[in-house]
């Protein structure tokens, strides 16, 4: 595994690119550490790398994973958030604690939270409901990572129209969070729950409007007919 990392780090090297390394940075209003490499060129690689070690056991794949994570660079938290989503088919009930740990621990921006938390933790809640009581004691975390994490973990299964319910539960515990990542999170998972429940989360937002912060409030309608937004956003 510390060639297949020695040889992956030098392959970010050689496709570092000036543009992608400048602007990259203009979308993060924190600090990020990235090595410059194009969105689709991380997602070969990824492939690339799952395909050379999906043989290994599970547990070496995390923990090259976890190496990945350790390094802070940000194309190599995508790398191992897509990685850990291609081995879904081998998930079970104790590999939420691998995941807690690296939300917890390792993710310091938007995009290494929406590239593992949509994908690799959102199928995983799927698979296990159960976990979802985990997800809404992330919510009341200290950590704005951690309560995003608690919300768009939840935006592929909203857009199947499952767990509505614990959706709102969510909501209702970062409803007045402060902080503009967090309401951005919940907001898109209002709004990807509205896909399916329009009239549902119309409702919701209404009996919350006078209190819900309108950043949180305009991502939720989006979607929306006009008609209804118009109606959400008047004072």
């Amino acid at each position: 595994m510390k060639e297949i990392i020695k040889d992956l780090r030098q392959t970010l090297i050689d496709n570092i690119d000036e543009k992608t390394l400048n602007s990259g940075k203009n979308y993060f209003k924190e600090e990020v550490k990235p090595y410059g490499v194009k969105t689709t060129t991380v997602s070969k690689l990824s492939k690339e790398l799952y395909n050379q070690i999906k043989d290994y056991p599970k547990s070496e794949v995390f923990g090259l994973c976890e190496e990945l994570w350790q390094s802070g660079y940000l194309e190599e938290s995508f790398i191992a958030g897509k990685v850990a989503e291609y081995l879904h088919k081998q998930y079970e009930p104790a590999d939420f604690a691998v995941f807690d740990r690296w939300v917890k621990n390792y993710v310091t921006n938007w995009a290494s939270c929406d590239t593992l938390c949509n994908h690799a933790v959102g199928t995983f809640v799927e698979m296990y409901p159960e976990y979802i009581a985990e997800l809404k004691k992330w919510a009341l975390s200290d950590n704005r990572w951690v309560k995003r994490s608690a919300a768009v973990t939840l935006i592929l299964p909203a857009r199947k129209g499952l767990f509505l319910n614990d959706i709102f539960e969510i909501a209702d515990i970062l409803l007045l969070d402060k902080d503009d990542m967090v309401q951005k999170g919940y907001g898109w998972m209002l709004k990807a729950a509205s896909q399916a429940y329009q009239d549902k989360v119309f409702d919701y937002v209404m009996s919350k409007k006078d209190v819900m912060p309108r950043t949180s409030l305009r991502y939720a309608i989006e979607k929306m007919p006009a008609g209804l937004k118009a109606r959400a956003m008047a004072k």
